[in-house]
Formats: structure tokens, sequence, C-alpha cells
């Protein structure tokens, strides 16, 4: 049962090989990192969310894996926080380790009991995350990458579906019937279905109708979420928009409906969110605009 496992964690990890059960000292944050790893509290995370969360923990265990966890302060963490660009992937750092070493005192791990992570300044980070494309710059993008590129398809899909990526890059004609297209949101389970409209059914016309994926790379490979986000930034970056994602062309698609009238609830289908808060932000934003 051990051996399955491991190597059904490292098949989700998109891994050849699973990792061993244990290769840490006792005591080490490499040592921790493997005992949460195998927790509930890991294993009760939904797939992708464990698949996130077990590359953050690898970069950890890589960069600090064999300090006692006894002998780290605050002073300690920031210096980590300090090795990644940005106050986002910093902070991430800092929250990773606050609950490795909570986990670690609940269960009276190596005697640890305190939390320097709790103490690591804070970066401080933009309040509305990643930018939010604007029209112009929607147009922009477009306008670089013509009819029938993989990139103006890519955007499109976004634009129709508020697809995230993880959902983004499952799409294909098995989700699409009637004129309309479909899917289920992995991280919420919540349904959308969505209109095709035009621009996008001309562009879905280019795509072989045997295609299981409509997003593909090197010899029809699909995309892994974090592979897609890579590949579309370099998209952005063409376009003379290296500021740009696609999370925010999400956000900027949910404020042109905001803009135009749609309220909390429009907004939550659209992103198929299970409430209405998200949806209440951008309205609240284009009430003040």
């Amino acid at each position: 049962a051990a051996e399955f496992r491991a190597a059904y964690e490292a098949a989700l990890e998109g891994v050849k090989t699973p990792a061993p059960r244990t290769t840490a000292n006792y005591g080490t944050l490499a040592w921790l990192i493997e005992q949460y790893l195998r927790s509930p509290k890991h294993l009760n995370l939904s797939d992708v969310r464990r698949a996130s969360i077990r590359r953050e923990l690898d970069w950890l265990r890589k960069e600090a894996g064999k300090y006692q966890i006894g002998r780290l302060a605050a002073k300690h963490v920031e210096a980590l926080m300090s090795r990644k660009a940005g106050p986002t992937a910093a902070n991430t750092v800092k929250k990773n380790l606050s609950m490795l070493f909570n986990y670690a005192i609940k269960h009276d791990m190596a005697g640890q009991k305190h939390n320097p992570a709790r103490h690591a300044d804070r970066r401080k980070e933009n309040p509305d995350g990643y930018h939010t494309w604007t029209e112009a710059e929607i147009a922009k993008f477009l306008a670089h990458h013509g009819p029938g590129t993989k990139a103006r398809l890519a955007a499109l899909l976004i634009l129709n579906t508020g697809a995230a990526r993880q959902d983004l890059v499952r799409l294909g004609w098995q989700n699409v019937g009637a004129g309309r297209i479909s899917y289920r949101r992995h991280k919420t389970g919540i349904a959308g279905d969505y209109e095709i409209l035009p621009e996008l059914a001309e562009e879905l016309r280019n795509v072989p109708g045997d295609c299981l994926l409509f997003l593909t790379h090197w010899r029809g490979r699909p995309y892994t979420v974090e592979s897609f986000g890579n590949w579309f930034k370099h998209q952005c970056r063409a376009a003379g928009l290296p500021h740009c994602s696609a999370h925010g062309l999400r956000k900027g698609q949910a404020t042109r409906i905001a803009d135009e009238g749609g309220g909390e609830l429009e907004i939550m289908s659209f992103l198929a969110h299970a409430t209405p808060k998200e949806g209440a932000t951008y309205v609240k934003k284009a009430n003040r605009g």
C-alpha cells in the first residue's frame, strides 16, 4: 500500500519515479516535509492543490532541507523568502513554513514548540493580485496573435469560458455540443456552460474534430498547469504585454461583464465560483468607475 501511494503521488506530480519513503535525517526540515506529505492533512487536498504544494515544498527541501527545524529562527525564514523573486512568492515561502511548523507543534514532532515563520515579516503585495487586462491590452494581444494561432485560441477560450489554467488545458471537443461549451471547474466542482461566441467558433474551425484537447504542445502532448502558464506568459511578452498573464485575462473579462452592467451572480457563473463574493468585488469597482 505504501509503495502504491508513493507511485500514485509521483504520477500526480508528473515525475517518472516516486521519491523514497524517507531520505532525510530526523528533525531536519526535509524530514518534516516528508512527514507532512504522508499526512491525512496533505492527502485530503485536491489533486491540483497537492501537486502545487509538493512543488513548493520540494523547493524548500532543496534550499534548506538539511537544517534542524528546532534551530530555525525568523531571520532564517526571511533569508529563504529573499531567495524568491516578487512578494507573492516570498510570502508563499513564509506561509508554507508556518504550515509545516504548526504541523510539527500539533503532532509533537522533534520537540518543536514554536513557529518562527509567524514572526517573519511579510512582503507587501499588490492588493489586486494579478494584473487585470484592460480592453486595450486584450485588443493588442488579439491583434498580434492573428486568426489560426494557438495563442489566439487560448485567449478566446479564456474570454468565452472564464476557465482557469487547470481547466483550460483539459478542454476539447468532448466539452462541446449544440453550439455550447461546458466543463466542471476542478477547484470548486461548479459546472460552467457557455454559448460559443462567434470569434471562438471561428478559431475552433481550425481544430481537427478528433482532438481531445484544444491546446497541446510538442507532438500533441497535454500542457501541465505550469507549462501552459509559462507558454502563455511568453505569448504575452511577444505581444508587448510582459505584465499580463492567463489569470489576469480571466479577471479582465470579469471586469468587462461588470462594466457592462453584469451582476454578482453573472460573474460568479462566468468564473464558476461557489459564491458571489468575488463577483461583488468586480461590481463595486465598476460602480466606483
